[in-house]
């Protein structure tokens, strides 16, 4: 069953169509998700505040303790630390910095290599800390909470500006996800709410999961769990007995998308070889998707639905 992939002669409207609607979603909401983001993330500074004496008391101890309060650390220098920056100063491990910031410590590193490398990250950054957004430190004076707020909102907006991305594209996938559970919803279908099933193909008609961790290589000692955005089995399976797995995309310019074309493909492999033609693999797209995009994805035997026809889901049974 085609959507798209063959339907060429629509291809550059349905481009700019897109564009547009994803531009329009970014005008009215991404500005939203931006500001609950920088909210929170303004909390997280504070609490890091309270938890080191409003960074007068940066310690391992503490660090070891409360590990996700290295990203509020990393932001209060001058300059600012992206986390590669601050690993090959402190010559510390990457993997460490990432777990940590995670709100983690690293679970087979020996407890006096976690401690060294805990210091070496606390003398980078106290050596670093900006004098002007914590100048209560210089002045050796008290800090007041109107300096305390506002030296918070500062971190915290460096903190969303190094995330800007990521905040708009879990929005946009979000948003995305929740549509197409809507839709699904107002058809009869009814949602799975856990990993329920060990197999797909227990998944009874008529249901759905989000964020569904499909098997491949069952057969040997190390099954491989491949996250699928969505999975649906067909309410009539007179229509459709194929299994659909659903990938949400969006995009807000033309280069990334076409640097990350071949994951679909590699992912679609794996799937077609564990479940033949069991299994319907298709895109969700909204946004920046040219015609190098479109053509290589066809090319592969991928198809899609646009975002702005998401009723075209119905031409493949569902």
């Amino acid at each position: 069953m085609k959507t798209n992939k063959t339907n060429t002669q629509k291809w550059k409207e349905d481009i700019a169509e897109s564009v547009d609607f994803y531009n329009r979603w970014f005008l009215e909401f991404a500005p939203k998700a931006y500001l609950e983001t920088r909210i929170l993330t303004t909390e997280k500074v504070e609490n890091a505040f309270r938890l080191t004496n409003d960074l007068r008391n940066i310690t391992a101890d503490i660090l070891q303790s409360h590990p996700a309060i290295l990203s509020t650390l990393r932001m209060s220098t001058c300059p600012p630390l992206a986390r590669d920056r601050l690993i090959n100063l402190s010559k510390v491990s990457s993997s460490l910095v990432k777990t940590l910031e995670d709100g983690k410590l690293p679970v087979r590193m020996k407890g006096y290599e976690l401690r060294e490398q805990l210091e070496r990250i606390i003398q980078i950054i106290s050596q670093l800390l900006d004098p002007v957004i914590v100048g209560w430190l210089a002045e050796k004076k008290n800090s007041h909470n109107e300096t305390r707020t506002r030296s918070a909102s500062v971190i915290a907006d460096r903190l969303c500006g190094s995330e800007a991305d990521p905040i708009i594209r879990n929005a946009q996938e979000h948003r995305q996800l929740t549509l197409l559970e809507n839709w699904l919803v107002q058809r009869g279908y009814q949602k799975i709410e856990h990993q329920k099933y060990n197999s797909i193909d227990d998944i009874p008609f008529g249901f759905f999961g989000i964020r569904y961790n499909v098997s491949v290589e069952r057969q040997s000692s190390n099954p491989i769990q491949i996250p699928v955005d969505l999975i649906v089995r067909p309410i009539n399976k007179q229509k459709n007995k194929q299994i659909v797995l659903i990938e949400a995309k969006s995009a807000g310019d033309y280069a990334n998308v076409n640097k990350r074309r071949k994951e679909e493909a590699q992912k679609m492999s794996q799937l077609k070889r564990e479940y033949g033609d069991r299994i319907s693999y298709l895109l969700f797209l909204c946004g920046y998707f040219d015609a190098g995009y479109l053509g290589y994805e066809a090319s592969e035997g991928i198809d899609w639905v646009w975002e702005h026809r998401i009723d075209d889901l119905t031409n493949i049974g569902l």
